[in-house]
């Protein structure tokens, strides 16, 4: 069974402070800083997740107000270059007017209403509306009205286009509809300080894949903000990360978590631990770390599963059974081994590290591998060793409220959420690899658009990580579903392994003006 009651407020196992204090090499204060959340369970109304009224609430409090990363300065460098950002049913064109500055204005003509622009663009002279004409200026002043003397009541004075404020920060633009809003460093804070290592004008996007997901998208960022779910999720990450003894940190508008790896999860502590398969393949022939049983592919969507005596059973990649004598078995990983694979990963062997037996410092040993890999890539233009091991291996994500996910340190991802639209039922998820580029940035990469039911190997530039999108997948369209299918009507988070998310519900309450819900679980009938 898995670890549970310890008596302390942490799983047992070896720190994070710990781990610090064997790092082979300088850890920076900002890693040390701790600042956890205050204990207590945060409960959440499950009409939160579907409400249209909810949705209408948070475009009226939230999108309406807060500040939002909307596009790369790269993605718009020269004047007239515009890029089209949409939020609900809110639409934002930012726009180059002049080497230095950029505006936002609404994407909606002032006459009937239609978008300015649908799609982004390069070299604009002016925005001119396709239906009837009206143009503006890129300064966003009114230039031409078609049949000027048929508007009589009409002042071209007040006709400018109306704008959002705009801030930049290391390379991202982002925008506020509230002209009155604080500045965007004040509301970012300190964020800058954990980003020293390889600031983001040394790291060019290589990758951005916007996806639709069936369900809403606080419900799809939040599986994206704690490591609580990785012992159900994600086995194959367990024997490879501490998952339960994750730090989390709390900051103003933004929070972290730092999953260290190279340490196994606690939940496999006082378990019979299983020898290394000599014939395993990472995407096709894996032993559950926790029950023994052995998961084969035998073609994508049947996935053969060998229990501890030897019987064979067979199940689809969802995990639904087929045939044999075993009839349940984990589905997140019948989806690692029988799902869609990318070229070629069906041969790749385990990448659960497996260092030579002298080494002590399991996490050394990884953190210097991957300071080789970076020394071939980019020669003495990064500094690797000034970057503890941490910075190196451990995944370390932060939460910029609301929707923004970069990946701290070496690590590549980035993630956005948004509502797809109006309906609170799906949103678009958005992942975007940012890599070192220590000499010179390539023109940013174009995002790549998937459907509902398109499976994330369709985005092959993302590598191993849609086979963790896979499994992520599985659960959302299950959690949409099942939140209206709920009698309490609420849903509550961990006082500690859900710390980003309760922090982020905290800052939601704030800025739509309303308090977390009572208790509403019944008692029970007995």
């Amino acid at each position: 069974m898995t670890e549970t009651l310890t008596g302390t407020n942490r799983s047992n196992g070896i720190t994070f402070t710990e781990l610090l204090d064997r790092d082979s090499h300088p850890v920076s204060e900002i890693l040390r800083r701790e600042s956890p959340i205050g204990p207590g369970n945060t409960r959440v109304p499950a009409h939160a997740y579907y409400s249209k009224e909810w949705h209408d609430l948070e475009v009226e409090r939230l999108w309406s107000r807060v500040w939002q990363f909307a596009c790369l300065e790269d993605e718009i460098p020269a004047v007239g270059d515009y890029y089209v950002y949409d939020i609900a049913h809110l639409s934002f064109l930012v726009v180059r007017v002049a080497p230095g500055e950029i505006k936002a204005y609404r994407n909606s003509c002032l006459h009937r209403g239609r978008k300015l622009r649908e799609c982004d663009g390069k070299g604009a002279k002016n925005l001119r509306c396709a239906f009837h004409g009206w143009s503006w200026k890129l300064d966003g002043s009114l230039k031409e009205i078609p049949c000027q003397w048929d508007f009589p009541d009409i002042d071209v004075a007040n006709y400018d286009l109306p704008e959002a404020k705009v801030g930049t920060w290391h390379g991202f633009v982002f925008i506020n509809p509230d002209r009155d809003a604080l500045p965007l460093d004040e509301f970012l804070g300190d964020l800058d300080q954990h980003f020293t290592h390889l600031p983001y004008e040394r790291r060019a996007k290589v990758a951005h894949v916007a996806k639709i997901m069936p369900v809403n998208w606080k419900a799809c960022q939040e599986a994206f903000m704690e490591s609580y779910h990785v012992v159900a999720t994600h086995p194959t990450l367990m024997p490879d990360m501490g998952d339960a003894n994750s730090r989390y940190d709390v900051y103003g508008n933004y929070s972290r978590a730092i999953s260290p790896r190279g340490i196994e999860s606690p939940h496999l502590a006082n378990m019979r631990h299983y020898p290394r398969l000599v014939d395993g393949k990472h995407f096709a022939r894996w032993q559950h770390p926790m029950n023994g049983h052995v998961y084969e592919r035998i073609e994508e969507g049947r996935v053969r599963v060998t229990d501890l005596d030897g019987h064979e059973s067979v199940f689809d990649d969802d995990g639904v059974w087929i045939e044999g004598p075993q009839t349940q078995a984990d589905p997140h990983m019948c989806k690692w081994i029988g799902g869609r694979n990318l070229p070629g990963m069906e041969d790749l062997p385990l990448m659960i590290p497996n260092p030579p037996e002298n080494v002590t410092n399991i996490r050394a040993w990884m953190a210097d591998a991957k300071r080789e890999q970076l020394r071939k890539q980019y020669g003495d233009a990064l500094d690797v060793e000034a970057v503890s091991d941490s910075e190196m291996i451990d995944a370390i994500f932060y939460s910029v409220f609301p929707n923004w996910s970069p990946w701290g340190c070496y690590h590549e991802l980035m993630y956005r959420f948004r509502p797809n639209g109006d309906n609170p039922n799906e949103c678009i998820f958005e992942v975007m690899k940012f890599a070192p580029a220590p000499n010179e940035r390539p023109v940013p990469a174009k995002v790549q658009h998937l459907g509902l039911h398109d499976d994330w190997t369709l985005a092959p530039q993302l590598g191993a990580t849609t086979k963790i999108f896979q499994q992520d997948s599985l659960n959302l369209p299950h959690v949409q579903t099942g939140l209206r299918a709920q009698e309490q009507g609420e849903v509550i988070f961990a006082s500690y392994n859900e710390s980003k998310i309760r922090h982020f519900w905290h800052n939601m309450f704030r800025w739509l003006g309303v308090d977390e819900t009572p208790v509403s679980v019944r008692p029970s009938t007995r």
